[in-house]
């Protein structure tokens, strides 16, 4: 009987060459090989749930703050419902101001520490910006009921050639009221003092007559140059000369006003037809706009330009109880006796607003 054959051993295979190793990041007990603190999901949880609490209450009064601005709707009453709660302890705890003062460094705006505010007085700095007074406003433009009406009894009509026959309508409508002073100056301006400087003739005539009110209607002759700082010679019609066009008005307005005593009625010059004078009056009207601003309390300004130039275009006639009527003088320029008469009304109307006129 044959021997049984062994049976035959299995084949080892051929050694490959050993695959790296790579540490298991994802294993968290090395951090407890090294006495490290394990974390759980909870604790995360906790500690941001914590940072919120904190942040929300720090900033609440910021919130409650945006809240507020926002238009009515879900968003606004979703942020006031966290904001309020949030401001109010952060009141009550007293966190505004702290937050305030440790987060001061991040604001973006410069620091102004140093420079003088709105409670210095400007006198105290040096300043040359005079400061605004009550005689600016006119308190029926802010609600406020308008002072009591005194009795008109001296009225003083003046200006250059454009006053005439304004000042004798005016008389004829207030013979027997009122004591109407007539001076015109025919050919002046207050541009060229070469036949007369209004500054001088100004206070002349407040000396002389004592008006309680005065009616200026001037700018036929202007555009004449000036002298502007350092003597140099200003000509017509750039913002530098509706300056000094302005101050000349101004100065004359502060001394016929009296201290606030008496009312300044200046009438605009409308349109005139040429246009190259047209230039001119129409700086003439922008600077006596801005000379009144001190005084609106005072100082009336009688816009005649949207009366007979409506858009500041020029015509010779325009429609007087429902007939075309011509109101202008053929040079294009002075009103005629027809136009003279309707700007006495006008005139005479903004008198009974501010006067007892006859009492």
């Amino acid at each position: 009987m044959a021997e049984p054959t062994p049976p035959t051993p299995p084949s080892t295979p051929a050694p490959t060459e050993a695959a790296p190793r790579h540490s298991d990041d994802s294993r968290m007990s090395r951090f407890q090989a090294r006495g490290a603190r394990r974390f759980r999901a909870r604790d995360a949880l906790i500690s941001v749930g914590l940072t919120v609490i904190i942040l929300v209450v720090l900033v609440g009064p910021s919130i409650r703050k945006a809240g507020e601005q926002m238009n009515p709707g879900v968003g606004r009453s979703v942020i006031l419902l966290v904001g309020r709660p949030a401001a109010a302890i952060a009141d009550s705890l007293g966190l505004t101001h702290i937050t305030h003062d440790a987060t001061a460094w991040l604001s973006p705006d410069q620091s102004l520490s140093g420079y003088p505010g709105f409670a210095t007085p400007v006198a105290a700095i040096g300043g040359q910006a005079p400061p605004v007074t009550s005689d600016a406003f006119d308190p029926t433009t802010l609600g406020l009921p308008a002072p009591p009406r005194r009795p008109l009894t001296r009225l003083l009509v003046t200006g250059d050639s454009l006053s005439e026959p304004l000042d004798q309508y005016l008389a004829q409508k207030l013979a027997g009221k009122v004591d109407v002073i007539q001076d015109p100056h025919i050919g002046t301006a207050i541009s060229n003092t070469f036949i007369v400087d209004w500054a001088q003739l100004a206070e002349s005539q407040v000396a002389q007559d004592h008006p309680q009110a005065v009616v200026v209607f001037i700018g036929a002759n202007e555009g004449f140059p000036m002298a502007g700082p350092g003597g140099v010679q200003v000509s017509c019609c750039s913002t530098e000369w509706a300056a000094l066009y302005a101050s000349r008005a101004r100065r004359m307005m502060d001394t016929y006003r009296q201290q606030g005593a008496a009312r300044v009625y200046w009438i605009t010059v409308p349109a005139v037809r040429e246009a190259a004078k047209q230039k001119i009056v129409r700086a003439v009207d922008a600077a006596v706009e801005v000379a009144a601003q001190p005084w609106a309390d005072q100082v009336r300004i009688i816009d005649s330009v949207p009366v007979f130039t409506p858009g500041d275009v020029y015509r010779d006639a325009m429609p007087l109880n429902g007939t075309e009527t011509i109101v202008r003088e053929s040079d294009g320029i002075h009103l005629n006796d027809a136009g003279s008469d309707y700007l006495a009304g006008i005139v005479d109307g903004v008198l009974q607003r501010d006067w007892t006129l006859g009492g």
